[in-house]
This record gives C-alpha cells, sequence and structure tokens, in this order.
C-alpha cells in the first residue's frame, strides 16, 4: 500500500472490474456501503466526446461511522462519503485509491473527530490491503 498526502493506493495486475469487485466486497466486510458510482470514461465519452481509460469513482460510506462524523460536526458532510478510485493507470496496471479519512481531522477541530478519522482509516486500511 503507498501512502500519499490525502489518500492510500494499492496497485494490482487484476483489470479494473475485478478490482472493484474486489474492493466492494472488502469494504462491505468492514461496513461501508457504496452510496454512489460515477463512470467518469463513461461520463467524458456522452459528455465531452472524450475516449479515457478506465476510471470509476465509488462513494464508501459507513453509516455509523458518518452519524458520528455528523454528530461532531455536520460540515463533515463535506468529505462524506469516502472516496474510492478504481483506474486504469497511464502505465495499464490497476490502481484502487481511497481518500484518507485522516484529513477530517486536519479541516476540523470538532471533539472526536480524530477517534473517528482514525475509525475509519483502519478499517478502509484493511480493505484496501485485501486487494490482491
Amino acid at each position: 500500500m503507498l501512502e500519499e498526502t490525502y489518500g492510500m493506493t494499492a496497485i494490482t495486475g487484476q483489470s479494473p472490474e475485478e478490482a472493484e469487485k474486489e474492493i466492494r466486497s472488502a469494504l462491505a466486510e468492514e461496513g461501508f456501503g457504496i452510496l454512489t458510482e460515477i463512470d467518469v470514461s463513461a461520463t467524458l465519452t456522452n459528455k465531452i466526446g472524450v475516449e479515457f481509460r478506465p476510471y470509476k469513482i465509488l462513494g464508501a460510506c459507513n453509516p455509523n461511522l458518518a452519524h458520528r462524523a455528523l454528530q461532531a460536526d455536520e460540515r463533515m458532510g463535506l468529505l462524506l462519503p469516502c472516496n474510492v478510485i478504481v483506474a486504469e493507470s497511464a502505465e495499464g496496471e490497476t490502481v484502487v485509491s481511497i481518500l484518507d479519512p485522516n484529513v477530517m481531522e486536519r479541516v476540523a477541530d470538532a471533539e472526536g473527530i480524530a477517534e473517528i478519522a482514525h475509525e475509519a482509516r483502519s478499517r478502509l486500511e484493511r480493505a484496501l490491503s485485501s486487494i490482491s
């Protein structure tokens, strides 16, 4: 797993479709559901006629953690759900990236946000580490 300033990434030899199936299952095991799905490739093709490599954004949410975050600071909704990217890189590898929930504690000073962010990160790290 690679760490970035605002996300965590796994690179796999799987196809984007296989990696998406695997991350959806791993997220479900950690209590996350997918609330939104954006097929960026299809959108760019349909809206502006541009071909783009496979690229999807999944909006993952753990209802218990989201509720706790919203109770601490209702503006946390700006950072929910946690975005998960499943894409083919320019090099042809499949990349799965997840927003680091610790970003919440960097932008909010509400009591309890750090604990919630760390719990969410632990769950998301476990899901990401299951990508083969």
